[in-house]
């Protein structure tokens, strides 16, 4: 608890000389962290397959291109966030005028998540950096090949006296939480960001939760007749392509209309095969489970007599290695375990309704979900789930376009660099 508190004072006494208030230094800062990702490349590659086995064109999309990107951005755009902006006052005021100064919150505790362990902690520090914020770092100790890697070499780019990392496990976190800072922010589970709030709230503490949830797909299928290759391409792409499965914007289940549902599952089994191979087990692009205490909560899932009875497609487990295969289910029991929690891994369920207008009414009578993924060409559909079913977002015809549109670009060049020519459809 002392070299904690004493890391913190010092962090304080930084802030307090105004160091970290000046542009040079948060331009410095920016730069360092380009320079760190350029230089470090193939080692996030080697530490993000150790930990979650991440193939290095995944690792580049959802991580270490997501770092390049917002640290480039933040470095052009840091000027602009920084200046005063205007403030309106009435006419009776004249000839007084006001401005709003953007200023840092101070000490900031970052606390990063396991399953992308180099974006959701670099990611949040670039954001704290360009606020003028000093920070503790604190990664995940799920992901300790990441963690160390970053406990590591952080200190030989960034400012040591401004941005610590520490490591540690959940005694270390609830040491931090006991501390007064003057911003929090959370990357994990709704459990551990309960615990989170309510630490923070003993000193009032802002708090920014980046949580998870059950994000739905709707398949409006009397609309997509043409297009659902495509559809079943996106649709495994955003459930098994990102972390297995492993991910809060992945697919966790699917609404679709009974009749289509024996198509639907058809058509995603040969595009499982198509990606990673008649053998999954076998394929490279694929993420492992993070360690045995979420192998066993995922198999515990499919230990249930009902579960088991309604898997379509897949099920196959390797408890030596921790390999579950992509697994579809056809509707397991609404109040079930594997309907009411995230699942946070490869299985699929799929609901069928009677009428495809009925997802709204599924949808709105549970938690908020962080996204809703909709497929349909009815503009009345559309916009009825725009106006009576709330989330994080709503994305239409696509799939993870919410949090990838910029990193279009990366991508694409990646392609190219290996001879693949990439087809926006």
């Amino acid at each position: 608890m002392e070299g904690l508190e004493g890391t913190l004072a010092e962090l304080r006494d930084t802030f307090k000389s105004g160091r970290t208030r000046s542009v040079a230094w948060r331009k410095s800062q920016l730069r360092a962290m380009i320079e760190f990702v350029q230089d470090n490349e193939e080692e996030m590659f080697k530490v993000l397959d150790q930990d979650l086995g991440k193939h290095p064109v995944e690792a580049y999309r959802d991580e270490v291109g997501v770092v390049a990107k917002s640290a480039k951005l933040s470095l052009s755009c840091v000027e602009k966030w920084m200046a005063p902006k205007k403030g309106n006052l009435p006419l009776a005021f004249f000839p007084a005028s006001a401005e709003v100064m953007p200023e840092p919150f101070g000490a900031v505790l970052i606390m990063g998540s396991w399953n992308f362990p180099i974006s959701l902690t670099l990611d949040p520090l670039i954001g704290a950096i360009s606020a003028g914020n000093v920070v503790v770092l604190k990664p995940s100790e799920l992901s300790p090949a990441c963690s160390s890697f970053l406990a590591e070499t952080i200190p030989k780019y960034l400012d040591p006296k401004s941005i610590k990392v520490i490591e540690g496990g959940i005694d270390v976190c609830e040491q931090l939480l006991q501390q007064n800072w003057d911003k929090i922010f959370f990357t994990g589970s709704q459990r551990v960001g309960r615990i989170v709030m309510t630490a923070a709230a003993q000193h009032l503490t802002p708090v920014t939760l980046e949580l998870g949830g059950k994000s739905p797909a709707i398949l409006d299928s009397s609309s997509n007749p043409t297009n659902m290759k495509v559809i079943a391409k996106r649709i495994v792409a955003a459930k098994w392509g990102s972390c297995s499965g492993q991910a809060c914007i992945a697919i966790d289940y699917m609404l679709v209309e009974g009749k289509f549902a024996s198509y639907l599952i058809d058509l995603l089994e040969k595009t499982i095969k198509q990606f990673f191979g008649e053998n999954p087990r076998e394929s490279k692009s694929l993420c492992k489970i993070l360690n045995k205490n979420n192998f066993k909560r995922l198999l515990d899932l499919l230990k249930d007599p009902l579960i088991r009875a309604s898997v379509v497609y897949g099920g196959s487990v390797d408890e030596e290695t921790m390999y579950i295969e992509p697994t579809i289910l056809l509707n397991p029991p609404l109040d079930s375990q594997i309907m009411t929690d995230e699942i946070f891994g490869p299985l699929l369920p799929i609901i069928t309704l009677n009428n495809i207008h009925d997802s709204i009414e599924f949808i709105s009578s549970r938690p908020k979900p962080l996204a809703i993924y909709a497929f349909t060409r009815d503009e009345t559909f559309k916009k009825q789930i725009l106006s009576k079913t709330s989330s994080g977002c709503v994305t239409f015809n696509d799939t993870l376009l919410q949090v990838r549109s910029h990193l279009f670009h990366l991508l694409a060049s990646i392609l190219l660099e290996l001879g693949v020519h990439y087809v926006s459809c």
